[in-house]
């Protein structure tokens, strides 16, 4: 099954005090490599924490656009990996392995296939 790991770093617009640490380049390269290694990896990308655009469209079919992520959260989702792994515990492993989890949050979503449905 293929499960999205979302890495949430602390934002810096959220008014919330920076926790202590974060992950080093390092520590992220090593992730990368064991999930690479391990042929779990199907894709992964630090993203932008600094630009962002947010689109709504409600009722009346306009679409608003804000100019970057959501302000008022206390964190933001900093990369991703997509993984493919037999099932969830397996998904739990290596978010748990994730330098972000030691440091902000890793939340696990699994993917709709809706062949597997």
């Amino acid at each position: 099954m293929k499960y999205l790991l979302l890495i949430n770093t602390w934002s810096p617009e959220s008014g919330v005090e920076r926790p202590a640490g974060e992950p080093t380049v390092e520590e992220f390269m090593a992730f990368e490599k064991a999930v690479t290694d391990a042929g779990v990896k199907v894709d992964g990308q630090a993203l932008d924490l600094e630009h962002a655009t947010t689109v709504h469209v409600r009722g009346d079919g306009k679409r608003v656009v804000t100019d970057g992520p959501f302000a008022e959260t206390r964190e933001m989702v900093g990369g991703y990996y997509l993984i493919d792994v037999p099932d969830l515990d397996a998904a739990l492993d290596w978010a748990a392995r994730c330098p972000g989890a030691r440091y902000g949050t890793v939340q696990v979503r699994t993917v709709w296939e809706p062949d597997a449905a």
